[in-house]
C-alpha cells in the first residue's frame, strides 16, 4: 500500500464541488485522512476566492492509475480544461505525493512542485502530514511551511463544506 496526498481546490460552486469531491474520493480510495479547509484568493489570475485542502489516503493503485482516476472525477465535475492553468476551475485534484517517489513522466510529475510554491498547497499538507518528509528536499512538510512566509500568500480557514 503507497501512502497518497492529494490536493483539492474549487472557486465555482465551492462548497457544492468541494463536499461532492470528497464524497466521490472516498468512494474510489476509501478512508481519507482530511485537513481543514482553507480559502485563498485566486493565484496568478483575477478570479472568485478558491476553497482548497489535501486529503491523504491508502491505494494499491500505481501513481498513473490514481491521476486517471482524479482526472475522471475532475471531469465528472464538468472541469473545463480550456482556460489553462490559471483560470477558475470546478474542481482541481492534484496528486502532490505518492509515497516517497519521485517520478517525471508524460504528464505526472511527483513531488508536485507546487507543494513548495503555494500556501493553499503546503498548509493543508504540512497541517495532516506536517512529520511526513518531501522526497527532493528532505525537510518535514511541518519545517518548510514554518519557513515559508504567509503574508505572501495569505489562507485562512473556513467552516468545511
Amino acid at each position: 500500500m503507497a501512502r497518497v496526498y492529494v490536493s483539492v481546490g474549487s472557486n465555482i460552486d465551492r462548497e457544492r464541488n468541494i463536499a461532492s469531491a470528497i464524497a466521490a474520493l472516498e468512494k474510489a480510495f476509501g478512508p481519507l485522512q482530511r485537513s481543514r479547509t482553507f480559502e485563498s484568493e485566486a493565484e496568478g489570475f483575477a478570479g472568485d476566492p478558491f476553497y482548497n485542502l489535501v486529503v491523504g489516503f491508502d491505494t494499491e493503485q500505481s501513481p498513473r492509475q490514481v491521476a486517471d482516476t482524479l482526472n475522471a472525477i475532475e471531469d465528472a465535475h464538468g472541469r473545463d480544461r480550456s482556460g489553462g492553468k490559471c483560470s477558475s476551475r470546478t474542481l482541481d485534484l492534484d496528486l502532490l505525493l505518492y509515497d516517497d517517489q519521485v517520478v517525471d513522466e508524460d504528464g505526472l510529475h511527483l513531488p508536485r512542485r507546487e507543494i513548495l510554491e503555494y500556501a493553499f498547497v503546503l498548509k493543508p499538507l504540512a497541517e495532516i502530514a506536517g512529520d511526513r518528509k518531501h522526497p527532493v528536499t528532505g525537510f518535514a512538510f511541518a519545517v518548510i511551511w514554518d519557513h515559508f512566509d504567509p503574508t505572501a500568500q495569505p489562507v485562512w480557514p473556513v467552516d468545511s463544506p
